[in-house]
């Protein structure tokens, strides 16, 4: 099945909402208690909640893969938000890129990363940074690929439980 990248307006929100709480509870429900674990779902994915708020944000772009009419995967770029040690002014996080598991390894996520360091450097920015769970060594390998390396640390809380992330960094060759 082929798989367009777009994009999203309203409606294509509507539908992504669903997929991207199904996409974090699958990957990391396991870690943490049932119901802090669905607050914070429940708080970021529902319409309305942390993620329809981003959607028309200013200085918020998404992009959203899409297969016979719904959304497999998503890349949100965003002015940096992480912690980062002394990053280049404009410098923009990519705050999330996920994929179903279904459509893994099949050049989604490698579509969505491209989409995210063109646009950045299209605007001219010289460094996108991410954040990565420390142990999700499939993340980081795949990050790697696009010249991300490990430039700090920070936090992520999700009910009591505070998991240790790395701040990751991609420098943009300049634009001469």
């Amino acid at each position: 099945m082929s798989v367009a990248f777009v994009e999203p307006d309203a409606d294509l929100l509507e539908r992504l909402l669903p997929v991207a709480r199904r996409i974090f509870t699958d990957t990391f429900a396991d870690r943490y208690d049932t119901a802090a674990f669905e607050v914070f779902c429940e708080e970021m994915y529902r319409p309305g909640g942390a993620m329809s708020q981003d959607f028309g944000a200013a200085g918020i772009r998404w992009q959203v893969a899409v297969s016979g009419g719904q959304p497999v995967g998503y890349a949100k770029l965003t002015p940096l938000r992480a912690p980062a040690v002394d990053p280049q002014p404009g410098a923009l996080e990519l705050q999330q890129l996920y994929v179903l598991s279904d459509w893994q390894g099949r050049g989604v996520a490698d579509r969505l990363m491209q989409w995210a360091l063109q646009t950045a450097a299209a605007d001219g920015v010289g460094e996108v940074y991410l954040t990565v769970f420390d142990h999700n060594e499939r993340a980081k390998r795949f990050y790697a690929r696009y010249g991300f390396e490990e430039a700090g640390r920070c936090t992520f809380r999700l009910g009591e439980r505070i998991d240790d992330d790395r701040i990751w960094r991609a420098r943009l060759p300049s634009r001469r």
